[in-house]
């Protein structure tokens, strides 16, 4: 005997939220480089959120990004996507790609791009596409973010790290448990570089639309500046959420402020320093960086990043 419910009862089929791209030309190929936990990750959100027609993993083990993008591939049925998932070992797959997401390559253990090897794969990643956002993923490619704007002369604003809105989102859930409430009542910004010059402006901050500062007392705010260096690196699952995010407000020119590992320049040329800004990124990249407000003490700490 088969029992079925009755149609005010069934619960509809299960689907992440999809969200189209806010622009008149539409979004071709995105390329996610590394096919390993990072790069897995990413293709895997970036392909269910529908951000574009194709999504692309590059990674030389081709047999395991291809399979990988099989794997994403058969579960759009499910969850209700349209975005078609390939993987190859051909870096040719850039050209043309709107948006590149530089993550870890397929291994044991996974390797994150980074290094000599790193900033050899920018410069071909540049050679075949001018004009493509390109986020590191990794929490370990600030330095490669830092090596492709003063050694390769990529622009500041088309390549910018997305980890620290990965740690950000780590202080956003330590805040929470802290003042007892849900992490989408938290709202804060990070300046500064990981993992021990990290400087959270806590005038700026606010619990459930309060100033956290009122919310929290000082011992709270003292334990919280204390954990987040304990909590980076972000796992895989967090970094790739990150990324997704990024590109995603990027793509839909999100108002959403995002936290940027992005390289500022100074008045020395050489003054190059990668650090994490609040910004707002569009189509081609970090489009402004949005200053929250910072007491004496913050301005102290963040010009002592800046001199280290």
């Amino acid at each position: 005997m088969c029992f079925v419910l009755p149609a005010a009862c069934r619960l509809p089929p299960y689907r992440l939220p999809s969200v189209r791209p806010d622009y008149n030309s539409a979004v071709s190929d995105i390329v996610v480089l590394g096919a390993g936990e990072i790069g897995g990750a990413v293709a895997r959100l970036v392909a269910a959120a529908d951000m574009a027609t194709r999504v692309v993993m590059v990674d030389v083990a081709e047999a395991v990004a291809t399979g990988k993008a099989l794997d994403i591939q058969q579960s759009a049925a499910i969850d209700g996507f349209a975005t078609r998932v390939v993987g190859t070992g051909e870096m040719s797959a850039i050209v043309g790609a709107t948006a590149i997401v530089v993550a870890d390559q397929y291994g044991s253990p996974a390797q994150e791009w980074q290094g000599d090897a790193g900033v050899s794969l920018i410069r071909r990643v540049i050679g075949f596409n001018e004009r493509a956002l390109i986020v590191c993923a990794g929490a370990t490619q600030v330095g490669l973010v830092e090596r492709s704007v003063a050694e390769l002369g990529v622009s500041p604003a088309r390549i910018f790290g997305s980890a620290g809105e990965a740690l950000r989102s780590a202080a956003i859930a330590l805040a929470a448990l802290e003042a007892a409430c849900v992490p989408a009542d938290i709202s804060l910004a990070l300046l500064g570089r990981p993992p021990r010059q990290v400087v959270i402006p806590w005038d700026a901050a606010s619990v459930a639309g309060q100033a956290a500062s009122n919310v929290l007392p000082p011992p709270a705010l003292a334990r919280l500046e204390t954990r987040i260096s304990r909590v980076w690196p972000p796992g895989p699952l967090t970094l790739a959420s990150a990324a997704a995010r990024m590109v995603h407000a990027a793509l839909t020119r999100s108002p959403r402020t995002m936290t940027a590992l992005m390289v500022h320049r100074g008045d020395d040329a050489e003054d190059r320093l990668c650090a994490m800004q609040s910004v707002k990124v569009g189509r081609a990249g970090i489009v402004r960086v949005v200053q929250p407000t910072l007491t004496p003490r913050d301005r102290v700490r963040l010009d002592s990043v800046a001199s280290a």
